[in-house]
């Protein structure tokens, strides 16, 4: 199996890897789960972690074929509009995107001005459509059960799985958003369980479990089926939904909920300004 080269990069305030991703033989590449700097309490926005990776994509003299979102991110801003306005690129979600946007759509009351047919994308992913990064096969698979619009891309021998697993001793994804399903997302995971123990698997996320001092991004399907907390080989989809309904119920929303799915379902895309030129963003009050 092909095996990409591919470069982790870190955004500790919002505990995310993003990843660029290429064939060493054709120099294609790919940008995966990309971070926009926020800080919530000014309302700045900075570029530093999307420019960390451009100067990758710059200095390795790679071209640009694809600026993947694995999902709606509620944690973190996307950078994806910022990414492809530097290099190019084609920026591409699931397809079931659409279901995120009719729901946060409605939250928002975003008004019949906005597009929930997920056209901000210039490529809605398929469960199971094949593409290419490069010479590199690749496959994109439906993994819902965090959110519904969660999409595992498997590349060569390396699959980024968003936020549906984490590293096998800290577990799984939360699946009490909207749309979110405990046993939607065993199943998903059982999907991936499928693929060779080999492959790599690259986190979206890591929250370093107890017992660990450093954040760690890459296992393989052998690793996490042998040894996640959660979910390894021997865990039934009754005694998996039970653990993580219980979990989620003790989670808190996460701090940037509000900002991220507003900007993420929109492509990365910040609000409109407003006649005085500022942009802002909502935040729902007592609906939630």
């Amino acid at each position: 199996m092909s095996r990409p080269d591919v470069k982790a990069f870190f955004d500790e305030p919002t505990n995310t890897f993003s990843y660029v991703v290429w064939d060493p033989s054709t120099r294609k590449a790919a940008v995966i789960d990309s971070v926009l700097d926020y800080d919530a309490a000014s309302g700045r926005i900075r570029h530093e972690s999307a420019d960390a990776m451009i100067a990758c994509v710059e200095s390795n003299d790679l071209s640009l074929e694809w600026v993947i979102d694995t999902h709606v991110h509620a944690d973190h801003l996307s950078a994806a509009p910022y990414v492809k306005s530097r290099l190019g690129g084609r920026m591409a979600i699931g397809e079931h995107i659409r279901d995120v946007q009719q729901t946060f759509g409605k939250l928002f009351n975003a008004g019949p001005a906005f597009r929930s047919d997920g056209s901000q994308f210039d490529h809605l992913f398929k469960d199971g459509e094949s593409y290419r990064l490069g010479s590199i096969d690749a496959v994109a698979m439906h993994t819902p059960g965090h959110t519904p619009a969660c999409m595992t891309h498997v590349i060569g021998d390396a699959a980024f799985v968003g936020d549906t697993l984490f590293m096998p001793d800290y577990g799984t994804a939360r699946c009490d958003f909207p749309g979110g399903n405990a046993r939607t997302l065993y199943r998903s995971i059982q999907r991936i369980f499928t693929l060779p123990p080999s492959t790599r698997v690259f986190m979206c996320h890591d929250y370093k479990a107890p017992g660990r001092d450093v954040f760690a991004h890459e296992t393989t399907v052998g690793q996490e089926l042998s040894g996640n907390v959660h979910v390894r080989e021997g865990v039934d989809e009754e005694a998996f939904v039970r653990l993580r309904e219980g979990r989620d119920a003790t989670l808190p929303v996460p701090r940037l909920l509000f900002p991220s799915v507003q900007v993420n379902m929109c492509a990365g895309q910040l609000p409109p300004a407003e006649d005085n030129g500022v942009s802002y963003l909502k935040i729902p009050l007592n609906a939630f």
